[in-house]
């Protein structure tokens, strides 16, 4: 394999690096289903919370951000004041993928391995590839979290969101979903514009919302809080203009950034759609649950302490994403183990390349090294460019023959 550069997942981040290895002439090869995440994890009908300015993939010349897709296909787009529905962002996803990076493989990793100085890449139909770089551009969801007080119980009963793509299939039935950021808010939405019977159930005394576009703004309030793509003020100017710079702050100092910049909150959009239609009771948390009858009986604490049970004939858990690659199961046990962790995220290189020789890791899981931008797309332009250039640098370049669809355009 030209290059023997291997890239697994086909999301914005995988499609993006794919894109700049080509432009820098390394060979590589990518595997996945592009943007399958969104495809089979996010509910359909979802609103991106990123403005569309901050939802482009990245490519080496930055010709085909979501703006320029839409416009190719008559689609609804603003820069702040309409939000980027997910299908609109999926099919951006493939049409970038069908023009910059047409040869992924939509196969899957089953296991990767040392072999000798080499990774060893079995594929899901027995394929054994060898490669002297990996790239890990798995997404959040891959990381789902079940609090332990809910996660014994049967899939009958409770599954986590990134369980459900079609909520219309839960019509005319009791739902309880557990949360208060965006994925509970849009889920509960979804679910009762699905014809489903709602009630939320929020730790916080009352759910958040962020503020809705300004696009507008004086000068005076630009200067004040300068808008970025992960939203407006200088802190998030910071994150997201000097990641490098980020990189080399005291590790307690990184992981309260990454916890807790931008916590659980609604889209701006979402407010009309759940407040006042949605049931919700908030400032209470499940301290556990039981079966009977054919229903979940959750058991309810309020910060108050007051204590209730609500009944459902299912839950579903809006509880968030907890990376651990200490977990990741097409890693070799022996490969997790030399992978230095800290909160189950790896310690990254300036590069992205993780402890073990060769193996790099992107995406939301290179956050605790970059900052919270890389919890969202817009980081991908960065981490593009940067690994992209330093692989090209370390003798990976060869000559490459531009694709069809490059040449085309």
């Amino acid at each position: 394999m030209a290059g023997k550069v291997v890239i697994v997942g086909a999301g914005p981040y995988g499609l993006s690096i794919a894109a700049h290895l080509r432009a820098e002439g390394v060979g590589f090869r990518i595997f996945g289903k592009p943007m399958d995440n969104w495809q089979t994890k996010m509910p359909a009908g979802m609103l991106l919370k990123a403005d569309g300015f901050a939802s482009n993939l990245s490519d080496p010349e930055d010709s085909y951000a979501l703006e320029a897709f839409c416009a190719e296909r008559g689609l609804p787009y603003s820069a702040e004041e309409v939000p980027v529905p997910r299908e609109t962002f999926i099919a951006y996803g493939h049409a970038f993928q069908q023009r910059f990076v047409p040869e992924v493989e939509t196969r899957l990793v089953a296991s990767i391995r040392r072999s000798g100085r080499e990774f060893a890449v079995q594929l899901d139909d027995g394929e054994i590839v060898a490669a002297d770089k990996m790239i890990i551009g798995i997404g959040i969801s891959d990381f789902a979290y079940l609090p332990p007080n809910l996660a014994g119980l049967p899939d009958e009963f409770v599954t986590h969101c990134s369980r459900h793509e079609d909520m219309t299939a839960f019509r005319d039935r009791d739902i309880a979903v557990i949360g208060g950021g965006s994925s509970a808010i849009d889920v509960a939405a979804l679910l009762h514009e699905g014809g489903a019977k709602v009630k939320l159930v929020a730790r916080r005394p009352k759910l958040l919302f962020h503020g809705p576009p300004q696009p507008n703004r004086s000068l005076v309030a630009r200067m004040r809080a300068p808008q970025t793509g992960i939203g407006p003020g200088w802190r998030s100017t910071f994150y997201t203009r000097a990641p490098q710079l980020f990189y080399h702050l005291p590790l307690e100092t990184r992981m309260r950034i990454v916890k807790s910049w931008l916590g659980p909150a609604g889209g701006w959009s979402m407010r009309e759609r759940v407040v006042g239609k949605v049931p919700c009771l908030e400032g209470y948390e499940p301290q556990g649950a039981a079966i009977s009858n054919g229903q979940v009986h959750l058991s309810l604490a309020g910060l108050d302490g007051s204590r209730q049970v609500i009944s459902a004939d299912h839950v579903i858990a809006a509880t968030g994403y907890r990376i651990d690659f200490g977990a990741v199961g097409f890693l070799d046990g022996a490969l997790r183990s030399e992978m230095k962790l800290i909160s189950g995220m790896p310690v990254l290189s300036p590069h992205f390349e993780t402890s073990v020789a060769g193996l790099y890791v992107v995406g939301p899981a290179a956050s605790l090294s970059f900052g919270p931008m890389l919890r969202f797309s817009f980081g991908s332009r960065f981490t593009a460019r940067r690994l992209a250039r330093h692989l090209a640098v370390t003798g990976l370049r060869q000559p490459t023959t531009q694709s069809p669809a490059l040449a085309t355009r």
